[in-house]
């Protein structure tokens, strides 16, 4: 929900009541919201940047990222734009001018009634100071700048028709000169100062839109006239006159190459200038903001608004006597500093109207939104995050956004604290820890889906002694190792004999635990690197795989051994800590199965004993093959190219090698392939998506590595 204070208060884009705070980032979530970014192309640095971009899903909520924040700061902004009218800044000086002109005929209305009153029952017509003031002239044609006279005055008590003629003429002189004002509000003010008003209400309310006016124009020049101007006297007006004139010397002294007394200046006009203004640049920053928004202002306007504000801020200035020195400091700080030659138009379509000094707060408000969007965009580069101005986020977005940066501007120096990235020079790389995390967040995410049924559905039927114990009992049997269930044992001598003390025991009633063989397993993840494992997004499954069967390996089974082999126009081994890195480019075209299955036949050929197995993941049929120490290069895939890939099968299988496939496509050349693969080695077949590939090696694999004993 938005909460808004003021006509430009800034706003809030969540529910917050100040009390929360963003919590700082847990190192592992973020790893773990990394890690398959990285198992894609293995570059942390873009991986990083990615994150800053997009945010990342946290256990307490998602976290916003620089694109997020770009999106509330342009919502800010199109909801600035919706809301207001600049037209309206003129038409509320239209209408003040209005209200002028229709109290002064009125006034001059109501002098002529009284007037007349007197005059018909034979009153004395009413005299007072102001109507001395505003008396009988003679005839001309501006009855502003007519010489008062006296005129015949009647005796108390008698009727006058010659002064309520003289009255009458004057009073149609000053009609006609109202509805002779010129349309455009610069140029009925300029009329209307030089008119003598005959309501003094009228002269009033002329007076007071001068004084408002003169006002707004000085503070829409100077930011921080607002607190030091609360009313527009001739002595403040002369002070704002002596304030411009010394700065316009102190910034010809700068031109001319004299040192300017910046401190002596401050020190007398420093309140009409907001804080953090600590030099002369810094305040000739300012003054070029100021124009800036000025520019932006005018040129947000429709011609026609544009000229009448334009000449009406002339009129007003020239009245206040500050017109030539203000052109001498915009020609003065276009000497020393060129600003640009043009600034933002805003395309306002709202109806809410908004005064001068409105206006300008709005203009600086949207120029420092477009300037904190710049800095968003620059932030793409991640050595460019720590330039975003948090504060100047919660000004315009809130708390909740402010320390969302600020936790995102964090974020590589949390990972590097904890161990998981290392900066080498410019390039940043994954740690042997962060690897280790990559594959716990590989193994998670697969085991995670598994339901529990999943386990055990591969019947195993060797028995035999050794082993780790398992919660199942057996009769004891003679040489079987004599670990006793105490609490079955004594329960057969119950059930025999009947309750009561003490208990006799028989050898029929000895029950043991059953105990699993755990076999030592050396396994080879080949993983197909073709162009189309990359283009049918498989290979960051295939990448994840292989992380979560290291990781499960070195967890559980650390006697086990595995090797990584990728392959595509050629094989060879890979380290777990190169996966994240592998991209297509580095293979190039083809399918080499046969040199992948010698590769893994070499590695393999190490282990004497126990289970060897390959575990292929692919989604093409071969397309290459080794000959006369030759690569030969053929798609589609010739039957010599199948006879040389199946060659090598025969020899995996001679060496006790079981190799199981699992395709990620079921294409015609694919299937018919497996299939003779499979009646020759023995080994097993899958079709697998990459969503459910992980499920089905991770489950193989475990299930084939325990064995129940009789």
């Amino acid at each position: 929900m938005l909460d808004a204070f003021g006509p430009f208060a800034r706003y809030r884009y969540s529910r917050w009541d100040g009390t929360q705070q963003v919590a700082p980032f847990d190192p592992e979530e973020l790893m773990e919201s990394l890690a398959d970014d990285l198992l894609a192309d293995g570059d942390v640095r873009s991986a990083l940047q990615r994150m800053l971009q997009r945010g990342f899903q946290r256990q307490d909520g998602h976290t916003m990222g620089l694109q997020q924040l770009l999106e509330r700061l342009r919502a800010r902004r199109q909801q600035q734009l919706d809301r207001y009218d600049l037209g309206g800044m003129v038409d509320q000086i239209k209408e003040k001018l209005e209200d002028v002109i229709r109290t002064e005929r009125a006034g001059i209305e109501r002098r002529l009634d009284t007037a007349r009153e007197a005059t018909s029952s034979e009153f004395p017509v009413p005299s007072s100071e102001s109507d001395a003031a505003s008396g009988p002239t003679p005839d001309g044609d501006n009855p502003s700048s007519e010489p008062r006279t006296q005129g015949p005055r009647a005796e108390p008590g008698a009727p006058n028709p010659e002064l309520l003629r003289m009255l009458e003429d004057i009073a149609a002189k000053k009609q006609s000169f109202l509805d002779q004002l010129p349309a455009d509000p610069g140029g009925a003010i300029k009329a209307l100062s030089d008119y003598d008003f005959m309501d003094s209400e009228a002269r009033e309310k002329f007076q007071e839109l001068l004084r408002m006016l003169q006002q707004q124009m000085m503070q829409s020049y100077f930011q921080g006239m607002q607190q030091s101007m609360q009313s527009v006297t001739p002595q403040d007006m002369a002070a704002m006159q002596q304030m411009l004139q010394d700065l316009n010397q102190m910034l010809r002294d700068r031109a001319e190459g004299r040192e300017p007394d910046f401190e002596q200046f401050m020190q007398r006009w420093g309140q009409n200038f907001p804080e953090g203004i600590n030099s002369l640049d810094d305040l000739i920053q300012h003054l070029q903001s100021r124009i800036g928004q000025m520019q932006s202002l005018l040129q947000s306007m429709t011609a026609e608004q544009r000229r009448q504000l334009e000449e009406m801020a002339e009129q007003l200035m020239d009245q206040a006597g500050m017109s030539d020195d203000l052109a001498e400091l915009a020609s003065l700080l276009e000497q020393i500093a060129p600003t640009a030659q043009s600034q933002r138009q805003y395309p306002f379509r709202g109806d809410e109207p908004v005064s001068l000094v409105e206006a300008m707060r709005l203009m600086e408000q949207l120029q420092e939104i477009d300037a904190l969007e710049r800095q968003l965009q620059q932030a793409r580069d991640l050595d460019n995050i720590g330039q975003v101005d948090p504060e100047k986020i919660r000004e315009l977005l809130g708390d909740e956004a402010a320390q969302a940066l600020e936790q995102l501007q964090r974020l590589q120096k949390i990972l590097e604290e904890a161990g998981y990235i290392a900066r080498r020079g410019n390039e940043l790389e994954l740690t042997a820890r962060g690897m280790r995390r990559i594959g716990e967040k590989a193994l998670h995410d697969i085991f995670q889906h598994l339901r529990r049924d999943s386990f055990g559905k591969h019947p195993m039927n060797y028995r035999g002694p050794g082993g780790e114990r398992i919660d199942e009992s057996k009769t004891y049997e003679f040489g079987d190792p004599f670990s006793l269930d105490m609490q079955k044992t004594l329960m057969n001598s119950v059930v025999r004999e009947g309750a009561g003390t003490p208990i006799h025991l028989t050898p029929d009633d000895f029950e043991v635990y059953r105990h699993e063989l755990v076999t030592q397993s050396s396994t080879v993840i080949v993983l197909d690197m073709s162009r189309s494992m990359f283009l049918r997004g498989c290979i960051v499954a295939a990448k994840k795989v292989a992380v979560a069967l290291n990781s499960l390996i070195k967890g559980l089974y650390p006697r086990d051994n595995l090797y990584i082999i990728a392959f595509s126009y050629y094989a060879r081994q890979i380290e777990t800590q190169d996966l994240p890195g592998l991209s297509w480019s580095e293979w190039g075209y083809g399918t080499n199965m046969q040199h992948a299955f010698m590769v893994s036949r070499q590695l393999l050929a190490r282990h004497k004993g126990g289970t060897k197995q390959v575990i292929l993941v692919t989604d093409g049929e071969p397309t290459a093959y080794f000959e006369g120490g030759q690569i030969e290069f053929h798609y589609p895939p010739t039957y010599r190219t199948f006879q040389e890939t199946l060659r090598e099968v025969r020899r995996c299988t001679r060496d006790n090698i079981t190799i199981n496939t699992f395709m990620m496509e079921r294409g015609r050349y694919l299937t018919d392939f497996v299939d003779q693969m499979t009646r020759i080695n023995r080994g097993r077949a899958f079709y697998a998506t990459p969503d459910r590939l992980g499920e089905y090696i991770l489950v193989d694999y475990v299930d084939n590595k325990r064995k129940a004993i009789k």
